[in-house]
C-alpha cells in the first residue's frame, strides 16, 4: 500500500490552466473518486500521479518521497483506461498474463496468478478466447484483470465503466470495491457519474474548472455541500436551490416569492442566515414532505417514474424545483398544486455567491 500527497499540484497547457494549486492526500489502501464534469482536471490530476503527465507545479510523493521525476514504469502503477486498450491479437489469458510475463513473474506463479483473477472476475470460460471477438462488456472486464493482477500499490481507473451497459456497472462496481478491499490497493477512480462514486468510495474530491472543491466521506459531501455547484451536483436529482429573501418580523422566515413563506425559523437555523436580507435556500427532493397546510406551495409539471420512486418536477413562477417520493407517497397529477414543508435539520444556505453559509450538522444518512 501507498499514500500519496498531492502538495500545490497544478498543470498548465499554453494559455489554459488545467488543474490549479490542488492539494489533498489519500491515505494508504483508500479508495478515492475523483469527482466531476467533464473538462473539470480529474483525468489529468490522474495522468500526474501516473507518469503520464508532468506537473506545471508542486509535488507528487508516494509515502513521502518525491516521485515527479520516477518514470512510470517504476512508479508501480497500475492503470485502467475508459478504452479499455485490450491487445486484440492476444487471447484473454496471454492479456491477463502480460504485465506478469514482462515483470518476469515464473511460469507456474503467472499460471496461479492469471487463473485466480479470472476465476474472480468470472473469465474463466474465456481464458483461451481471442479478445477481438469479446463484448465491450467482457474487454473492460479483461482490461481491470490485466492491470490488477499485478498487484499494484496504487490502482488508477480513468472512467472504466462510462462505456459498459447499466446492469454491467451495477456488477462492477461491486466487484471493484471487493477487488480493492481484497488487495488493500490504495485506488483512485476518476469519474463524472455521481452514482459510482458515493457508492464505492471512502471519500470524494469533488472538482470544477481545475479545482478541487470539496474531499470528504460520501455522506459528509451530501449532506453538507460547500457550495451550490457541489449541492447541485451530487444527488439524482440535485439539490432544489430556491433564492429566498430573509424575514425578521414576528421571527425569522424565509419568503421564498411564488412558493410561500417558510414558519418562523428555530433559533440555530435563524443564526444562520441572521444579518442577511437573501440567501440561497437548499434542500434535497427527498426530504420534502407533502402537507395539506405547507407553508410552500408548487405546481406540478409532470411526474417520472423511475423504479420504486417518483419524481414530481414542480414550478412556481420563474422557481422550479424536484421532489422525490416513494410509491406509497401520494402525489399530485400534473396540473394541480403539491403544499409542503422542509425541516429545519435539512436546510442549507447558500450566499450569492453559491458559498455555502454556516452549514447545519449532518444527518446520518441522506
Amino acid at each position: 500500500m501507498t499514500e500519496i500527497v498531492l502538495s500545490k499540484l497544478g498543470k498548465v497547457f499554453g494559455d489554459f490552466t488545467a488543474l490549479a494549486d490542488m492539494n489533498m492526500t489519500i491515505a494508504d489502501g483508500e479508495f478515492v473518486a475523483l469527482l466531476g464534469p467533464s473538462g473539470c482536471g480529474k483525468t489529468t490530476t490522474m495522468n500526474m500521479i501516473a507518469g503520464m503527465l508532468r506537473p506545471s507545479t508542486g509535488d507528487i510523493l508516494f509515502d513521502a518521497k518525491s516521485i515527479v521525476n520516477v518514470p512510470m514504469a517504476r512508479r508501480g502503477v497500475g492503470f485502467v483506461f475508459q478504452n479499455y486498450a485490450i491487445f486484440t491479437h492476444l487471447t484473454v489469458r496471454e492479456n491477463l498474463a502480460y504485465g506478469l510475463k514482462a515483470a518476469g513473474v515464473s511460469a507456474a506463479r503467472r499460471d496461479r496468478q492469471v487463473a485466480d483473477m479470472a476465476e474472480f472476475l468470472q473469465l474463466t470460460a474465456l481464458l483461451d478466447s481471442p479478445t477481438a471477438g469479446l463484448s465491450v462488456n467482457i474487454l473492460q472486464r479483461v482490461a481491470i484483470g490485466r492491470s490488477a493482477v499485478i498487484q499494484p500499490a496504487i490502482f488508477l481507473l480513468d472512467e472504466p465503466l462510462s462505456n459498459v451497459d447499466a446492469a454491467f456497472r451495477a456488477v462492477m462496481r461491486s466487484e471493484l470495491k471487493t477487488l480493492q478491499r481484497e488487495f488493500r490497493q490504495t485506488m483512485v477512480y476518476v469519474t463524472h457519474d455521481q452514482l459510482e462514486a458515493m457508492t464505492m468510495a471512502d471519500r470524494l474530491a469533488v472538482m470544477d474548472h481545475g479545482k478541487l472543491l470539496q474531499v470528504g466521506t460520501p455522506i459528509d459531501v451530501y449532506n453538507n455541500p460547500v457550495n451550490a455547484f457541489v449541492a447541485r451536483f451530487l444527488g439524482s436529482p440535485g439539490m432544489n436551490i430556491l433564492p429566498a429573501r430573509v424575514q425578521t418580523e414576528g421571527g425569522v422566515r424565509l419568503d421564498l416569492g411564488y412558493v410561500g413563506a417558510s414558519q418562523p425559523l428555530s433559533p440555530e437555523t435563524a443564526a444562520a442566515v441572521a444579518g442577511l436580507p437573501a440567501v440561497q435556500l437548499g434542500f434535497r427532493p427527498e426530504q420534502i414532505t407533502p402537507e395539506a397546510d405547507g407553508p410552500f406551495a408548487m405546481g406540478c409539471v409532470f411526474v417520472e417514474r423511475i423504479g420504486a420512486r417518483r419524481i414530481v418536477h414542480l414550478e412556481a413562477g420563474a422557481i422550479t424545483a424536484k421532489a422525490s417520493f416513494d410509491h406509497d407517497t401520494p402525489v399530485p397529477d400534473p396540473g394541480s398544486v403539491l403544499r409542503f414543508s422542509v425541516e429545519d435539520a435539512d436546510m442549507r444556505f447558500f450566499d450569492g455567491d453559491g458559498s455555502a453559509l454556516s452549514p447545519l450538522p449532518a444527518r446520518e444518512a441522506a
